[in-house]
């Protein structure tokens, strides 16, 4: 008979099993975020794919999308979703960090159910590599439709909502505060398989150059009426 007291590890016992002052070995698919100390301090090295993960930012704009800029270059491939985001795309902003307009599908909803239910169905169809979907506010039970949704693939899926949202119980394995700070970010973790840690970790971000005056190109994607979601999605270049 096994002696708990002699294990170093508990997922010899059970892959879900960890002590508390371990990082939990990751049973699921991670993406490496491109930041070696963030990767340290996650169960399985890197972003977890095919579930829930949420970045409660105290504004938008504060580095959030620099600081996932990297995993979604490695999906980019596979297209990347953005639904609801605060501000339109910018194609020289995205080619600053790595990323093509073609890359990158922009859904522009009118009503949060609309906003909800293209993110459940673009997770669902399995074709992208990432879905990334701002919102203040989401129901308990859509965040638990949503973390279904992402378990039927392999996608990058990330909520991004208000710092204040912190307080709300969520089914989301990850769950990352993000403050803005001299040259980078501060990381609060607020969820995670691991054990807790008090001290923000403090993440230098590098500022893209622009050289140029960036024009805006939304790739905008009407939301239609509830329906199988194609495989492969069109988009609208609009020029402003």
């Amino acid at each position: 008979m096994t002696n708990l007291a002699d294990l170093q590890d508990l997922s010899e016992l059970h892959p879900s099993l960890w002590r508390a002052s371990q990082i939990a070995r990751s049973t699921i698919r991670c993406l490496d975020t491109g930041h070696a100390a963030l990767n340290h301090q996650l169960s399985g090295g890197g972003w977890p794919t095919g579930t829930l993960v949420e970045l409660m930012v105290q504004n938008p704009g504060i580095g959030e999308f620099r600081l996932l800029a990297p995993a979604l270059v490695s999906v980019a491939h596979r297209q990347i979703v953005l639904i609801e985001p605060p501000h339109p795309p910018h194609t020289i902003a995205l080619a600053n960090l790595g990323l093509k307009p073609s890359d990158v599908l922009w859904i522009k909803s009118k009503v949060t159910s609309d906003a909800l239910w293209a993110a459940e169905q673009t997770l669902r169809s399995g074709n992208f590599g990432a879905v990334l979907f701002w919102t203040n506010h989401v129901r308990p039970e859509s965040l638990r439709r949503l973390n279904l949704a992402a378990q039927a693939g392999e996608a990058l899926f990330v909520i991004l909502r208000p710092l204040a949202a912190a307080q709300d119980a969520s089914p989301a394995p990850l769950r990352l505060g993000l403050r803005p700070a001299a040259n980078g970010i501060d990381i609060e973790f607020i969820k995670r398989r691991g054990p807790s840690r008090d001290e923000p970790l403090f993440l230098p971000l590098s500022v893209p150059h622009v050289q140029t005056r960036p024009r805006i190109l939304p790739l905008r994607i009407p939301v239609p009426a509830p329906g199988p979601i194609p495989v492969e999605a069109h988009h609208t270049v609009i020029v402003s």
